[in-house]
Parts: structure tokens; sequence; C-alpha cells
């Protein structure tokens, strides 16, 4: 397979994949508008950077200042090969997409064969850690005080709960009923939570004997989340969450 632009691995949010450098596609599309703008208005807000991108500084032979470049995915790449609405667009997506398979057939960990090969296989592993090592860090305190919850004595209402997942109470109620953690009775009785919750250790019923005002005894139930229930809803509601973006 002929080489029409040049294919190299880089790091992009923390994982190494194949890329094209933003300017060399500019350039052999033959686009007239200069990179600058095109590459602007190409990645627009469709593109994320640390996903679908990667901006880095490149120190020119003839100039102190590095110009900015971007490294694109070879799925952003074809995208972007696409809209540019030119001759050879077609032809660098089918180029891109050959590329795909053959990284795809080939052994995913190659063995360097040069020293500036290896040298730069060492700058991303180096990277990669970085960047993981740097997620841990952002998610230890989150990891730590689920932890916490968990292992936590007693249990919360459902108002005090929606207070710690910093939701409203009428959502989270919702949302307990929607995905069957509990229901109602017919009538105007209280919530209940459903046995296989229940023996999950997710949910708990209260029970309360309190005395009227006329001095008779009236029982009380309430459906109460255990500490594993509200680490359980703090992952299942972000997750849904994140679905609805």
């Amino acid at each position: 397979m002929n080489e029409l632009i040049k294919v190299e691995a880089r790091a992009i949010g923390g994982e190494q994949v194949q890329t094209v450098n933003a300017r060399d596609l500019h350039a052999f599309l033959g686009v007239s508008k200069d990179f600058s703008d095109w590459i602007k208005v190409q990645l627009g807000e469709m593109f994320a950077q640390g996903i679908d991108f990667e901006v880095f500084p490149l120190k020119g032979e003839n100039s102190t200042r590095p110009r900015i470049e971007y490294a694109l995915t070879l799925e952003c790449a074809k995208h972007v090969a696409m809209m540019s609405r030119c001759a050879k667009g077609k032809q660098v997506r089918d180029y891109f997409i050959e590329c795909e398979r053959r990284a795809k057939a080939a052994p995913q960990f190659a063995i360097p064969q040069t020293l500036p090969d290896a040298l730069r296989l060492a700058a991303d592993l180096a990277e990669q850690n970085r960047a993981l090592e740097s997620k841990v860090a952002e998610q230890a305190p989150k990891v730590e005080a689920l932890d916490r919850i968990a292992t936590a004595e007693g249990s919360l209402c459902i108002r005090d709960a929606a207070k710690t997942l910093q939701h409203r109470p009428v959502d989270l109620k919702r949302w307990l009923l929607a995905h069957q953690w509990v229901y109602h009775r017919p009538g105007h009785a209280p919530l209940i939570g459903y046995q296989e919750k229940i023996q999950a250790g997710l949910l708990e019923h209260k029970v309360t004997t309190v005395t009227r005002t006329d001095g008779s005894d009236k029982v009380v139930e309430q459906v109460r989340i255990t500490p594993k229930g509200l680490t359980r809803l703090a992952s299942a509601i972000r997750t849904d969450l994140q679905l609805a973006m």
C-alpha cells in the first residue's frame, strides 16, 4: 500500500492510537483555505480534544517559535476528509480505512526496530503511565468516600439519601420507582421496597410504633436506603445521566 499520508502512533487520552498530522491532511487534500482557519472549522464542536485529536507544539526549522499541530485519530481524519468536499476526500478516507484494517491485523506489541522508535515508545508509555496515575489520583477521594459510605452503619430515608446524592428527593423517588427499587401498594400506602433489593442489602424497612393524641398506637412503615444501596445508587444514577447526555 502506497503511503498517501504519514500515519504514526501517538497517545490521545492516555491511549496509544494511530494518528495523522492535520497539516499533512490539509496539504494532501489541496485545500486553499488557510490551515489554521480550516482545521478549527473542521473540528468545530463535533470533535473533542483528548478523544478525537490532540494538540501539540512543533518547532519549525527556520523559526524559534513552535507552531501548533493537530494529531487526528484515523476516525476523526476520515470525517474531516469527507467533510472537506474535495476530489481527494474519498481517496484518503479509503486509505485510512485500509490503515485501520492493517493495524488490527498486525501484532498488538511491535518491537521497535530503531533507537528513535524505541525512544518514542518509551516516551509514549511514560505519558500513558502519567495519565493513568493522574486519573487514579483524581478518583481516589471519590472511591475512598464511597468505601466509607458502603461500610457505614445505619440507613437513610429517601429525603436524606437524595441530599447525600445531591439530587432532589422527588427525582430520586421517581428513579427508584422507574427502576423497580420501590413500589406503591394500592391506595395511599407508603413506599415498599422490592424483596430482591432488600435481600441484596440495598434497602430495608423500618417499622415504628407511634402514639396518637387519643392514646392509640399507630404502626408507621418506612423504606430506607442502606449504605450499600447508596453506593449502588451513586453509580447507577451517574451512568444514567451519562447515557442521557
